[in-house]
């Protein structure tokens, strides 16, 4: 795509675009990959995406993949340690709740369930063609479902993780599709 094609986000910047047309919006399945986009979701907050996508790489390597076991296991000395990597968003309550997150994902393994089959869950019925939005301010910062959604999560011991937050998780694991009506994405579809 070029980069006059009016994306939703990302037109001008090689890795938004790219993030943009081949992530956002995607079914994304598994524990790992979904505790990763809630963590990056939670660490974005406040700050720019793009911001969290130069990140990425980094985050990767200092969270052990996002893996929820080894994150599960980190102590006192791995914040620390991550508190003074500047590769990363450095904010003691995301660390500290990307740590949680991870013993809360154990916690749904130890009960023979899954952050998968949790989220998806939640995922309402996908919108008619003709109801897709046309312009950002028709596209909601929450729904019921991410509210629905936030509230099982945190009763299930995960942090950061508010009706705000819930939805731009939905929204980039596919749970939702708010992709503009005129997005190159969306017209490729057709």
């Amino acid at each position: 795509m070029t980069p006059t094609s009016a994306r939703c986000f990302g037109d001008g910047d090689d890795l938004y675009a790219a993030y943009h047309d081949e992530e956002w919006g995607v079914p994304v399945h598994g524990d790992t990959a979904l505790l990763e986009r809630f963590a990056l979701e939670g660490f974005q907050s406040g700050l720019s995406w793009l911001t969290v996508l130069r990140k990425r790489p980094a985050f990767r390597e200092v969270f052990d993949g996002f893996d929820p076991e080894a994150v599960s296991r980190f102590t006192d000395d791995d914040v620390a340690r991550l508190l003074g990597d500047a590769r990363i968003i450095r904010n003691r309550a995301k660390i500290e709740a990307t740590i949680a997150n991870s013993r809360a994902v154990v916690a749904l393994h130890e009960a023979d369930e899954s952050l998968d089959e949790l989220v998806w869950s939640f995922a309402p019925e996908a919108r008619a063609e003709p109801d897709r939005p046309r312009t950002w301010h028709e596209v909601p910062a929450t729904s019921d479902a991410s509210k629905a959604l936030a509230k099982e999560l945190k009763r299930r011991g995960f942090r950061f993780v508010g009706p705000t937050t819930a939805y731009a998780a939905m929204q980039a694991c596919g749970l939702v599709d708010d992709h503009l009506a005129a997005c190159p994405v969306v017209l490729a579809r057709r």
